[in-house]
């Protein structure tokens, strides 16, 4: 009796402080009592688990020694536990063996390392604990998190609306770190890609550490083969896919030769797109009673020899002869797809030089054309809308027609520079991809309300949702106290019966290419002498200086 009590103390210690005597004999205390001499240990595990861990407990008389001390202590203790339950037993019942039993059976559950139930108990704790931690976690993953998402764009000047970058700094909020630049030309952008891969000008400021560029459509087949762009990953699952128009995803599909392919990736999204023009002064025409200009037939006429000015690119030259002679701008072999073949398209291309007065000098520079139309020396201009438009506004009597038999179409385009391809660290963390919020721009670019600007002609050109041949109503609210522009043009897009007969420019075979350089070159354009061109000269200098000072030329 006097055993089992000395196992069930009315003080009831802690059942750490409590161990096996390590001499048991019938006689002595089975256990022994001994005060901790460090407190429980607090340890950390893995990212964010805490664990908790207590002072290894002695297991021999080797490995803890005691004291006489110690000894005097414990017999003390339960000299007094005795003398407790021998007065208890003498003046109320003595407890229930089972429940002396059980105390016996908790102290040895807390004790015994090696016994099955202490296990048990340890494991349901851990398994608390682990519930209590996973709870938590799931808390914490609930919360929202400021985080900083770079997206840096270089885009072309005027192709872009300023609204855009407004709204979609405010849809993102303060997570946005987001930085565009503008370059003059699309020629600007893609050499400055260009000469990061030519191991020149690779910095963190150069177009290939963007996220996304511009890129006209006519660039984009040299870009692919050349592997200056990447395709645009992951883009079968995204909603600004899904609802392009199988017009554009056919175009925008190409293989790695640049080519178009059913089977190729996708490697650009469009956000604006226009096509070739024609702009007359009615002024000149209704001065000569000149009839006005409808289709490519009408640039042939013989009084406007020499009134031409058209833009020096020579898909757009060779293209306007073949639609003159019912041909396909996307002609691959001219002599079997065009009657009279290269012959034929040499004379009228001779007999087009001669209507021309100027064909602008330097490539891709639609400026000199466009001046010398707006100066008077030539009556009509031929080019894109996006170049025509804007001057043709801050002129006064000019038209703009779309040729009722078709014309060529142009797209600005965004595009991935390949930037993981070099082997650089001028770049920073732009060498392991571009930013996860590119998809978020372009659905962004190609949502309905991203139309607005160019509906208000803000912006020349359409939203890429407008080429489904739908007949667009511009509110007149929107036009209201603006000068009308006297334009077939609905809201920067060709008539619907007209757009079905355009054309965007697909690649050519390199052979079709020399072919029309070849044709370009047997053009017949008179040279304007010296004289001419220093007279030439001054006047667009003052032109230019009226136009700045006067919105309105006449």
């Amino acid at each position: 009796m006097s055993f089992l009590c000395t196992t069930n103390l009315s003080l009831h210690p802690h059942p750490q402080f409590l161990y096996p005597n390590p001499n048991p004999n019938p006689k002595s205390p089975k256990f022994l009592l001994q005060f901790p001499a460090k407190p429980p240990i607090l340890s950390f595990s893995g990212h964010r688990t805490i664990s908790f861990r207590s002072p290894a407990r002695p297991t021999t008389s080797r490995q803890h020694p005691f004291t006489w001390l110690q000894i005097a202590a414990t017999s003390a203790v339960l000299f007094f536990g005795l003398n407790v339950q021998g007065c208890l037993a003498a003046s109320s019942p003595s407890l229930p063996a089972n429940t002396v039993v059980a105390a016996q059976e908790e102290s040895t559950v807390d004790q015994d390392d090696d016994g099955g139930a202490d296990r048990n108990v340890d494991n349901v704790q851990m398994n608390e604990d682990k519930e209590l931690i996973a709870a938590e976690f799931e808390n914490w993953k609930l919360k929202t998190f400021a985080l900083s998402v770079p997206l840096r764009i270089v885009a072309l000047r005027g192709s872009v609306p300023p609204s855009w970058i407004k709204d979609f700094i405010q849809s993102q909020g303060r997570r946005l770190r987001f930085r565009v630049k503008y370059l003059g030309s699309l020629e600007n952008i893609f050499s400055d890609i260009s000469a990061s891969f030519n191991k020149r000008n690779i910095g963190p400021m150069s177009a290939v550490a963007s996220d996304i560029v511009s890129v006209g459509d006519s660039w984009l087949s040299f870009a692919i083969k050349n592997a200056i762009i990447e395709p645009v990953r992951g883009v079968e699952e995204q909603d600004w896919f899904k609802g392009l128009s199988d017009k554009w995803k056919v175009y925008l599909r190409r293989n790695h030769e640049g080519e178009i392919d059913p089977e190729g990736e996708i490697w650009a999204a469009p956000y604006r797109w226009g096509s070739m023009v024609i702009a007359y002064k009615k002024s000149k025409f209704q001065r000569h009673k000149l009839a006005p200009i409808e289709d490519w037939a009408d640039l042939w006429r013989p009084e406007l020899a020499g009134r031409i000015s058209m833009v020096d690119s020579p898909r757009e030259v060779v293209g306007s002869v073949l639609k003159y002679m019912g041909a396909s701008y996307n002609t691959k072999n001219i002599d079997l797809q065009v009657p009279g073949g290269k012959n034929a398209v040499q004379q009228n291309l001779a007999l087009l030089g001669k209507q021309v007065a100027k064909i602008k000098v330097r490539l891709f520079d639609s400026m000199y054309y466009l001046k010398t139309f707006s100066m008077g020396d030539a009556w009509v201009a031929v080019g894109w809308s996006s170049d025509v438009l804007p001057i043709a506004k801050r002129m006064s009597n000019v038209a703009v027609v779309v040729p009722k038999s078709g014309t060529s179409l142009w797209a600005d385009l965004w595009a991935i520079p390949a930037a993981t391809k070099l082997e650089t660290n001028q770049i920073g963390g732009r060498i392991r991809g571009p930013s996860p919020l590119i998809h978020q721009w372009i659905e962004f670019c190609l949502q309905a309300a991203r139309a607005l600007p160019f509906k208000q002609e803000v912006i020349p050109g359409a939203t890429p949702s407008a080429i489904e041949n739908s007949v667009i109503e511009v509110p007149k609210e929107l036009t209201k106290g603006k000068p009308k522009l006297d334009t077939n043009l609905i809201a920067g897009v060709p008539p619907p019966e007209i757009l079905t007969k355009c054309e965007f420019l697909e690649p050519l075979p390199d052979a079709t290419l020399s072919d029309y350089k070849l044709l370009i070159r047997t053009m017949q354009i008179p040279d304007p002498g010296l004289i001419h061109r220093i007279q030439h000269y001054i006047l667009s200098t003052i032109h230019t200086f009226r136009l700045k000072q006067h919105p309105k030329v006449a």
